[in-house]
């Protein structure tokens, strides 16, 4: 696959690299001075130069939030994905403030705004000690340890520890399965309610 990256440009930049493009393919180019596009980096290898022309434009390199797809077609109709993209440069007038960290918290699109902190899953709050002690208690249930010995846990908790994909009714299944229905597994509304 390719290496592609997406560059983002203000709208007086898109309007000469259009220019230019056009000027390329009808093989009209009137100076070419004013038909070189340069990107040089700095040894942080984030922050550059855009160069259209005379002009520069200070550039950053920035890691996108999700992978983005890119696909080509030969036909209008079969398209072939041709590379994962993770990364945008991004060029920004002088005066414009440059972006703060190496990972641009919004995605591409109106709907992936502020994406870092919007869609995904921030990290559970567990205690390492609640953790180990869930674990002993689970390895003792499955060597066949007295339920009365073992320590109540309740299933809510059970839930976010093992696995929070999992769906509360599988959970329950699993338990049903290890014949613990009954025993040290139950779930109580007001921790429900509290844990929310």
């Amino acid at each position: 696959m390719d290496e592609q990256f997406i560059l983002r440009v203000p709208p007086s930049v898109a309007e000469q690299i259009e220019r230019l493009m056009n000027e390329s393919a009808a093989g009209s180019s009137s100076n070419p001075d004013d038909a070189s596009l340069d990107l040089s980096f700095s040894e942080d290898g984030r922050s550059g130069t855009f160069m259209i022309g005379n002009q520069r434009f200070p550039a950053s390199l920035l890691d996108l939030p999700t992978v983005v797809e890119s696909y080509k077609t030969y036909d209008d109709s079969f398209l072939v994905k041709t590379a994962d993209i993770g990364q945008m440069i991004m060029v920004r007038e002088e005066d414009d403030p440059a972006p703060e960290g190496v990972e641009y918290k919004h995605g591409l699109t109106p709907p992936m705004r502020d994406a870092r902190r919007r869609r995904f899953r921030r990290e559970p709050d567990l205690s390492a000690e609640l953790v180990h002690r869930v674990e002993k208690d689970l390895i003792s249930i499955m060597q066949g340890v007295p339920l009365e010995a073992v320590k109540v846990v309740t299933a809510r908790r059970l839930h976010q520890l093992l696995h929070p994909s999992l769906t509360f009714k599988s959970l329950l299944q699993m338990a049903k399965k290890l014949r613990l229905i009954g025993a040290t597994l139950m779930s109580r509304t007001a921790e429900v309610d509290q844990n929310r």
